[in-house]
C-alpha cells in the first residue's frame, strides 16, 4: 500500500532506469497522465499494467480513487507523460493527499527536464530557483515578472512553443534585453539544440518562428548593482539627521541599493565616530 512516483524520460526512451521499470512491471495499478503515451511507452519493454488515467482535469477524483486502492493493499505507480510527476505535471495533489491520509510515498530518482537544461545554460547552477509555466495570460505573467526582476540568482522557466514569442518579449521587457539567458529545445531528442544569447536576441529569434519542440528557459539572474559607497552613506546620514532610528535606516539603505544590513551599520556607526571625536 504504497504510491511511488516514477519518473519517465523526457526524450529518449533508454534514459529510463532499471528501477523505474521494475516498478512498472510489478505495480498493481499504474496512474497516468495519458494512458496512450505511456502504453506505448510500456509495450516499449514488455510490460502488461493495468493503468488509470489521471490528469489536470480528473486529478481530484482520481485521487480518491487511488486512495482506495492503497487502502485494499494495493502499490500504485505514479507517472506523467514525460519526467517526474508534480514538477510541472500533475501528481502534486495526488502526492499530498495520500500522505495525509497516512499512506506511504515514495519517490524515484530519474529524469526531468530543468537539470540538464541549467547545466547547459552555462549559467551559476548554484543557487538557482525554478520557477516551472510562467501564467499564461499576459497581464498576470508581467506581473510576476515584475517580482522576479530582481532576483539575483539563475532563474529556470518551462516555456509552452505556443507562447513562446510573447513570453521571450515579456521577459525581455521585465529583465531587460540585455540579461543572459538560454534557450534549450527537445532535451534527450534527436534534434536537442541549446542557444544561449541575451534575451532580447532570443525574443527577436522567436518572432521569426524557427524555434519549435519543448523548450526550457534559463535566465541569469540580477547582476549585483555597482554603488558608489559615499553616495549610500552620505544619504544614511542624512536620514539619521532627520531622526530616523539606526535601525529605520539601516533597513531602508538595505532595501533601496541592495547592501548587506551588517555593512551598512558598520559604516554608519563608524562614521558617526569619526564626527564625534572631531568635534
Amino acid at each position: 500500500m504504497t504510491l511511488i512516483v516514477v519518473p519517465t524520460p523526457v526524450g529518449n526512451r533508454e534514459d529510463i532506469t532499471a528501477r523505474a521499470l521494475k516498478v512498472l512491471a510489478t505495480a498493481d495499478v499504474v496512474a497516468c497522465e495519458d494512458t496512450r503515451h505511456t502504453g506505448l511507452l510500456l509495450d516499449h519493454y514488455g510490460i502488461k499494467a493495468r493503468l488509470l488515467s489521471c490528469h489536470d482535469h480528473n486529478e481530484r477524483s482520481r485521487t480518491a480513487e487511488i486512495i482506495g486502492l492503497l487502502a485494499e493493499g494495493k502499490t500504485v505507480a505514479l507517472v506523467s507523460d514525460a519526467g517526474t510527476p508534480a514538477v510541472s505535471d500533475p501528481g502534486e495533489l495526488v502526492v499530498r493527499e495520500v500522505l495525509e491520509a497516512g499512506y506511504d510515498v515514495d519517490v524515484l530518482p530519474g529524469p526531468t527536464a530543468f537539470v540538464p537544461a541549467l547545466i547547459l545554460s552555462g549559467l551559476p547552477v548554484h543557487p538557482a530557483t525554478f520557477w516551472g509555466f510562467l501564467p499564461s495570460k499576459g497581464t498576470d505573467r508581467r506581473k510576476v515578472l515584475a517580482d522576479l526582476a530582481d532576483h539575483r540568482w539563475t532563474l529556470v522557466f518551462y516555456v509552452s512553443p505556443h507562447r513562446l514569442a510573447d513570453e521571450l518579449a515579456d521577459l525581455a521587457g521585465a529583465f531587460g534585453e540585455d540579461r543572459p539567458a538560454a534557450l534549450v529545445r527537445e532535451i534527450s531528442k534527436i534534434h536537442q539544440e541549446t542557444l544561449r544569447a541575451p534575451l532580447g536576441e532570443l525574443a527577436r529569434q522567436a518572432t521569426e518562428g524557427r524555434i519549435r519542440g519543448e523548450m526550457v528557459l534559463v535566465v541569469a539572474g540580477r547582476a549585483p548593482r555597482t554603488v558608489d559607497d559615499a553616495l549610500w552613506q552620505e544619504e544614511g546620514r542624512t536620514l539619521l539627521d532627520q531622526g530616523k532610528s539606526l535601525r529605520d535606516v539601516v533597513n531602508l539603505i538595505a532595501e533601496g541599493y541592495g547592501i548587506p544590513k551588517n555593512r551598512i551599520k558598520s559604516a554608519l556607526l563608524a562614521k558617526r565616530r569619526r564626527e564625534e571625536v572631531e568635534q
